[in-house]
């Protein structure tokens, strides 16, 4: 494999890539011999990283449901064990469960990989890497990838051992631990959700312990769950909570059985999104104005830092009714996370980094990304409300204001090196926007360029940045007034004309 190919295989802080046939003509490269190298990378890491010589490393091993998951993982773990490492098989896990393989007291190994590619489409898989201080930032990808491609490993004399154990019911005790605490319920005290009906859709990824491990246990009735075997073909729908079809799903489960709650989990449960008894979504903005209710009634005066697409109703709900402060910042979910625990290292206060794509952490859980943990702190929180019978999980962001318009857009482009060319488009347009009377460039942007627009231009926004990893330039409008979105979407294509590398097409067909 050549360096281009080995970089391909870096997706931020994680590693993804093409793992079995069956979309298109497309090459696979997550093969043994790379995967293997890659294990046997992150295992010299973590010994230069602990100090620890290689017949001492511990490292967890979980996969998702892909079809994929035992052919890679048979690989891992045949590296590994090769080098002298010793291996902790999990098998069918979450992601934040293998996180917390390296911090529950009596575990605690050395590192963890996690098999999944969230929710891509069935092809695909990848790998996630975690220490004790939480998941590795792109730079220790890029030096485990370089370690990989260099491929200087030697064979240990003695091949480290393998341990089987069902970890995933050890993480999901210490769910049902935590919600049993947080309700403190007077008469249920080890079922403090006896009486509630909640459905969960795992999308048959690997959520579906959620229901026999943690809701059952707690007294709920589960009736109408849905999709809870594992099936790496995922038949029924996408298992991601932004997925139109996937929240049709839950929603249609949650009416028709009468439940109080759903819940919908992405492939490896680091995302969640969920849904109010009336059918009413509870995802992007409305999910993180509810967590963020929540935080900020019990750490008031918090930053909440979210990416940088969330809405202007979000940012008002946030610092006008509930006393918090807002701070948006760069897509991506581990920036996000980092943005969050450099505030609380500068000495201010934030306990919430959330995206709109459900990815939530929480500084109480290791900013962890856990979307079991965040629908447990929810649970708590509606167990809470139902003793003190005044409210509803819904009541608490009644007073969000909702555009009435949204719409995303993305754009690809068209030349190799794209991110030169999406970079120069970027600056020409922090110009155009400044010399415009009709616009305002946003205060304290951190991507891109966001412009404002008053009511007689479109009452809105727009925010137009250079993707993170892939040659695309995506678009997001926002409008409270009907038509807004068009007319905010016109002043672009005026501008964008004028790149012919640029692919505007679905833009101009919104407009015209």
């Amino acid at each position: 494999m050549i360096v281009k190919e080995w970089k391909k295989l870096q997706n931020g802080s994680d590693i993804r890539g093409i793992a079995i046939d069956g979309i298109g003509n497309q090459e696979i490269n997550l093969t043994n011999d790379a995967i293997g190298k890659i294990a046997k990378a992150f295992t010299v890491w973590l010994c230069k990283k602990t100090g620890k010589p290689v017949e001492e490393i511990k490292i967890s091993v979980g996969n998702d449901s892909r079809m994929s998951a035992e052919r890679l993982r048979n690989a891992i773990i045949e590296s590994i064990t090769s080098l002298g490492g010793h291996v902790i098989h999990c098998g069918l896990a979450s992601t934040p469960a293998m996180f917390m393989s390296t911090v529950i007291k009596g575990y605690e190994y050395d590192g963890a990989i996690m098999i999944t590619a969230s929710h891509l489409p069935f092809n695909r898989n990848g790998m996630k890497f975690f220490v004790n201080e939480g998941g590795l930032d792109k730079k220790d990808i890029t030096e485990i990838l370089l370690l990989a491609q260099a491929d200087k490993f030697n064979t240990h004399v003695k091949i480290g051992t393998i341990q089987k154990i069902d970890f995933i019911s050890v993480y999901a005790e210490e769910l049902v631990n935590k919600i049993i605490k947080g309700v403190e319920h007077p008469v249920h005290k080890e079922q403090p959700l006896k009486g509630f009906k909640i459905v969960v859709d795992a999308g048959n990824g690997a959520g579906g312990f959620f229901v026999e491990k943690v809701l059952k246990p707690l007294g709920a009735d589960t009736t109408g769950s849905q999709f809870l075997d594992p099936d790496g073909s995922f038949p029924n729908h996408i298992p991601n909570p932004e997925d139109k079809d996937a929240m049709e799903a839950i929603k249609k489960a949650v009416i028709e059985h009468k439940a109080d709650l759903g819940i919908i989990f992405d492939t490896d449960v680091d995302r969640a999104g969920a849904v109010d008894s009336d059918g009413n979504e509870i995802n992007r903005n409305r999910l993180i104005a509810l967590i963020s209710s929540i935080v900020l009634e019990e750490h008031p005066g918090s930053t909440i830092v979210t990416d940088s697409i969330t809405s202007s109703g979000l940012a008002k709900f946030i610092e006008s009714d509930l006393g918090g402060k807002h701070h948006r910042f760069q897509r991506g979910y581990k920036n996000v996370i980092n943005e969050a625990i450099r505030i609380n290292n500068e000495g201010a206060e934030s306990h919430l980094a959330i995206e709109t794509s459900g990815h939530g952490a929480l500084k109480e859980n290791y900013f962890l990304d856990d979307g079991a943990y965040l629908i447990a702190k929810i649970l708590i929180k509606m167990a809470k409300l139902e003793l003190e019978k005044n409210q509803t999980i819904h009541q608490l962001i009644s007073t969000l204001e909702e555009p009435i318009e949204e719409k995303e857009f993305r754009m690809n482009i068209l030349v190799e090196d794209f991110k030169s060319y999406g970079e120069k488009i970027i600056a020409d347009l922090a110009d155009f926007v400044q010399k415009d009377p009709q616009m305002i460039m946003a205060p304290n942007n951190y991507e891109g360029i966001r412009a404002l627009f008053d009511k007689e231009n479109g009452d809105g926004w727009f925010l137009l940045r250079l993707s993170l990893h892939d040659p695309l330039m995506p678009i997001n409008i926002e409008s409270n007034i009907e038509g807004g979105a068009k007319m905010i979407a016109s002043k672009l294509i005026a501008f964008l004309n004028n790149y012919s590398e640029l692919d505007t097409s679905a833009l101009e067909e919104f407009v015209q």
